[in-house]
């Protein structure tokens, strides 16, 4: 038996922001991060429609980056104090995320971080608040999905939480937001959002109803998302649509080892961390080779090239859809490979020191169960050593 869940309400297009007004509620918190939401206008929205909508409105600003699990435990304890029947989220992919964790400990004082890294092993939510979510930025889709992604600094891991139950009661996906992201974001992000509708397509997991999402992201991604780089604004709405479409498919799908590695490298290196779409983007042409020894696998990656206007046997049409992905990363100015990324702030040598534990990390990673091919190990280290020196795929 499959499951395929999705917001219960899906605000969309230009003013759903508005939408705030209509919720029922007697408190709401706004979960944001750093100043972007605040300078150009769009918390003092939010918070006035809540407010119009009778609810008294607290604030807890400043989730970072990546966000960690203090900051988690933190903006729980705000809520526990608060109180609020609403808990809603605006920004990026980051404070999105933290707000689901928050919401598990608001609800649940008692539960351990260590039990909700566990895949699908969330307490029943929605006794104490209901959840919104507004995307400002065009790739995690983390406002339709059952994901959110935590950081431990302690560790350096970053943890992929997943639970149907943190997939969020309200989504509002307003193009205005996605105007402001800086040139490099757009470019991070949408190339999240071309992973995940991949990794979607050919998850062991896929299904009749993430298909035709994943595929159709996958057009739009690669109509939209370098002239929406560029500064196209019709463009960029575009996109913010199809980054929400995808994310309805990888969340009932699941992902892959791109994410896996993504997910293990991000937060490794002394040197700085390696912006997670970016890892995406860098990774997945490997990733697609390796995957396509698995012959179902190669024939999910040909019908996806096949739906993109390519032709061939499988074989060529697999290599035209790396080609196309390593073309898309030239035009977005993505580096091909760890070694060149951000001018080489990732050090060869403690790269190669970490590998084993990495590679270990990236296959016991809760996105792996779901990709097309097995991995072992082993062959985890010659793929990442693959993706930081951009060197063939040939196992």
């Amino acid at each position: 038996m499959g499951r395929f869940t999705l917001p219960r309400d899906l605000y969309h297009g230009k003013g759903a922001i508005d939408a705030l007004k209509t919720l029922k509620g007697n408190r709401a918190i706004v979960v944001v991060g750093g100043g972007s939401m605040k300078r150009f206008g769009f918390l003092d929205k939010v918070v006035a429609n809540l407010t119009e909508a009778g609810m008294e409105v607290k604030l807890f600003e400043g989730v970072e980056p990546d966000p960690s699990v203090e900051t988690v435990m933190k903006g729980a304890e705000a809520m526990r104090e608060f109180q609020p029947d609403w808990i809603v989220s605006i920004g990026g992919g980051s404070p999105i995320d933290a707000a689901k964790a928050m919401w598990a400990f608001y609800e649940y004082p008692e539960t351990t971080f260590e039990a909700l890294c566990i895949p699908f092993n969330f307490p029943t939510l929605r006794t104490k608040a209901k959840f919104c979510a507004i995307p400002s930025t065009s790739g995690t889709a983390t406002e339709v999905t059952a994901f959110s992604v935590i950081t431990d600094y302690s560790k350096g891991i970053k943890y992929p939480l997943a639970d149907f139950n943190i997939t969020p009661d309200v989504a509002i996906v307003d193009p205005d937001l996605a105007e402001t992201m800086p040139k490099k974001l757009t470019a991070f992000t949408g190339m999240d959002a071309m992973t995940h509708a991949i990794e979607a397509y050919v998850s062991t997991l896929n299904c009749d109803y993430t298909d035709p999402l994943a595929l159709h992201a996958i057009k739009m991604i690669s109509e939209y998302l370098v002239k929406s780089y560029h500064g196209d604004m019709d463009a960029r709405a575009k996109m913010h649509n199809a980054q929400c479409l995808a994310g309805m498919a990888f969340s009932n799908a699941l992902l892959g080892i791109v994410h896996s590695m993504a997910h293990k490298t991000g937060a490794a290196y002394s040197g700085g961390h390696i912006v997670h779409g970016c890892a995406n983007a860098m990774y997945l042409p490997k990733v697609i080779r390796f995957n396509a020894k698995e012959p179902s696998a190669a024939i999910r990656y040909a019908e996806i090239a096949k739906f993109l206007g390519f032709a061939g046997t499988t074989e060529e049409l697999v290599t035209a859809l790396i080609a196309h992905i390593n073309s898309m990363n030239k035009a977005l100015d993505i580096p091909t490979c760890i070694k060149d990324y951000e001018g080489g702030i990732i050090d060869e040598k403690e790269f190669l020191e970490k590998l084993p534990k990495v590679a270990e990390l990236a296959v016991g990673d809760a996105c792996t169960g779901s990709n097309p091919r097995t991995i072992t190990p082993a062959e985890m280290e010659k793929l990442l050593t693959c993706c930081f020196y951009d060197t063939e795929v040939n196992f």
